[in-house]
């Protein structure tokens, strides 16, 4: 048998030679049959499933792109992140009890499991584990939900069975859940069935309503986990957003998988790696990862992130879906899992992921509400008001790159696409947003997020013999992460704060509404790859409201491809410019995100509204 020479190539390794046995792989295929390539999985090489393979004729150096079969991805990631024996012992029955949680009448056959598509998003359809009435209720979004239950149309029993149902198939592929309590959600569902029956109303504007929660939500009774096998528990009350969306008359049934420190845009952990339901060889995000892929699925119409660089923006964007970082301080965040409870250098929001811009008003109006601040003493008492756009002439900045990576050309195509748009619609001024130092904001955030230099994570993963993933070495490593004594502290905040007035300047000096950017340097990244966070983080330093929005457009390699060598224009742009091959990124989601200055979260919703309207037109 004649063997090929071989580039292989990852961020772990990189090796180039002449083979003559398989030794890192198996079944390397020959000149006569160029459509396979495998792996021998039980090798120590775990980085495999993140490689870019190339085979070379031995005779000629021409590259040629061969496809990656990956028919066991979900067995060699569903492990999740290793560690020590006990480590591994706790982990193990963590999944198994979530595995002994999903009927066997919701069990996905082997034959499916054993060799998915990349895109998956269409197994649910197929399977034969839905009847057509469940596959009617989980094509609705939020509002109709809520609308039907509300006219009879629909009971709450109706609604969380089929969202739960499809959820548990949803894990089966993706890995998305951490907990799955559909018989606790049908319960609650009777009990609001029967007061509607009796009183002829809903309680609330959720009534009935299922809604998926981020794993580092506590609610009471289900697994709460704040990032690490060493604060995983069995939630004993409800945190304040919880019990506000339960006097709204909203259903729990799954609590959502995240990320080791929940500081990734990616989102493996102790129960596995995540997976984007678009293309699996992606991330669906991080660190509301759970949260995207279950959307993306319709196992949820609306679930609960968190947003302190990106974890609500950055996910709906990899999975098509939509998500609003609100303003922090809006939306109550007392109660959550965390464990730098005090480190409040870096503005943090809570939020919602759906399947519709209306439904990112209708979460937001019920729980502003609510009067959160009444609970919370950290929210302010602000409203949400949407104006009125049809008096006024939109005035939108086109941001086509932040001044440090270029995005990849999907992102690129789209922003074309809607400013072309824009400018032809009598409604909108559109104008070129220039960003404003964008570098050094990122830099100053970065280094916030860890002013105790990383000690506590590696405390953390000390105490549960927890592996440190290479994400997590990234995010806390020199030379932005070191240790800050209290005078350190104020004068990084001090830079913090002078930024902030000096981009506010600059904001009004564009006079621009909104700003319509990137949400991301590309489509979703590649597993393990995701390491800049430039384009979401930079608004939680500047605390401004953004929501992301699908273009409707996909990744296609015979368009989004680079016309002429691009010239990077930082180490970072570099670094994103080598992760992109058009083909890895086929049929990925293209989506963008909508940015206005602190507070004005209904300008925001209204500005996306009429954006999306001259999108689609």
């Amino acid at each position: 048998m004649t063997w090929h020479r071989f580039i292989l190539s990852t961020s772990a390794l990189s090796l180039r030679g002449t083979v003559t046995q398989p030794a890192l792989l198996i079944n390397l295929v020959t000149p006569s049959s160029l459509a396979f390539l495998s792996w021998d999985i039980s090798s120590p090489h775990k980085e495999l499933q993140k490689t870019r393979i190339f085979l070379a004729d031995s005779l000629s150096e021409e590259l040629l792109p061969v496809h990656i079969s990956q028919p066991h991805i979900l067995q060699r990631e569903n492990q999740g992140i290793g560690g020590d024996a006990s480590y591994e012992a706790k982990a193990r029955v963590l999944r198994e009890q979530l595995e002994a949680k999903i009927p066997a009448s919701l069990k996905l056959p082997p034959a499916i499991l054993e060799d998915p598509p990349l895109d998956i998003t269409h197994i649910p359809e197929i399977c034969g584990l839905l009847n057509a009435q469940e596959l009617a209720i989980t094509e609705l979004d939020a509002t109709a939900v809520c609308q039907k239950i509300a006219a009879g149309e629909l009971t709450a029993v109706e609604a969380v069975t089929a969202f739960g149902k499809r959820a548990a198939i949803a894990h089966q592929l993706t890995a998305c859940l951490v907990d799955f309590f559909l018989d606790e959600g049908i319960k609650q569902a009777k009990q609001l069935d029967e007061y509607f029956q009796k009183e002829g109303k809903v309680i609330g504007p959720f009534h009935g309503l299922p809604i998926s929660v981020k794993g580092h939500y506590p609610l009471k009774g289900a697994v709460g986990c704040g990032g690490f096998l060493a604060n995983v528990e069995t939630s004993t009350e409800d945190c304040d957003m919880i019990s506000i969306l339960r006097s709204l008359g909203a259903v729990f049934y799954v609590k959502t998988n995240q990320p080791q420190s929940l500081m990734h845009l990616e989102s493996m952990s102790t129960y596995g790696r995540v997976l984007n339901p678009h293309n699996t060889s992606l991330t669906p995000g991080g660190s509301s990862g759970g949260e995207s892929a279950l959307i993306a699925m319709k196992g949820s119409c609306i679930g609960l992130g968190t947003d302190g660089g990106g974890s609500i923006r950055g996910p709906s964007a990899h999975c098509g879906i939509y998500g609003i970082r609100p303003s922090s301080r809006t939306t109550p965040t007392h109660g959550l899992l965390w464990y730098q409870h005090g480190q409040d250098g870096v503005f943090s929001s809570t939020g919602p992921m759906c399947r519709s811009g209306r439904d990112m008003r209708l979460f937001l109006e019920a729980v502003l509400g609510a009067n959160p601040a009444l609970r919370d003493p950290n929210v302010l008492p602000i409203p949400l008001k949407v104006p009125d756009l049809t008096q006024k002439k939109l005035r939108v900045g086109i941001m086509m790159h932040d001044g440090v990576v270029m995005p990849h050309p999907p992102t690129i195509r789209a922003l074309n696409l809607v400013k072309s748009k824009l400018e032809a619609s009598s409604e909108v001024e559109v104008v070129d947003y220039i960003p404003y130092d964008h570098d050094r904001g990122y830099s100053i955030i970065r280094e916030l997020y860890y002013e105790d230099g990383g000690a506590t994570v590696r405390r953390l993963l000390e105490e549960g013999g927890e592996d440190m993933h290479s994400l997590t070495e990234w995010v806390i490593s020199p030379p932005y992460v070191r240790n800050h004594d209290a005078a350190e502290v104020w004068k990084l905040r001090d830079r913090r704060d002078i930024y902030q007035r000096e981009y506010s300047d600059h904001w009004w000096s564009q006079n621009v509404d909104v700003v319509v950017c990137p949400p991301f340097q590309g489509t979703a990244s590649r597993h393990d790859t995701a390491k800049y966070w430039g384009y979401t983080a930079i608004w939680n330093l500047l605390d401004y409201p953004g929501a992301v929005f699908p273009t409707g457009l996909v990744a296609d390699p015979a368009v989004d491809v680079y016309q002429e060598s691009p010239s990077p224009m930082s180490a970072a742009d570099e670094y994103n410019i080598s992760l992109y091959d058009a083909a890895i990124f086929k049929g990925a989601p293209v989506s963008l995100q909508t940015v206005s200055r602190r507070f004005n979260d209904g300008l925001v919703l209204a500005a996306q509204d009429v954006i999306e309207r001259i999108l689609k037109s």
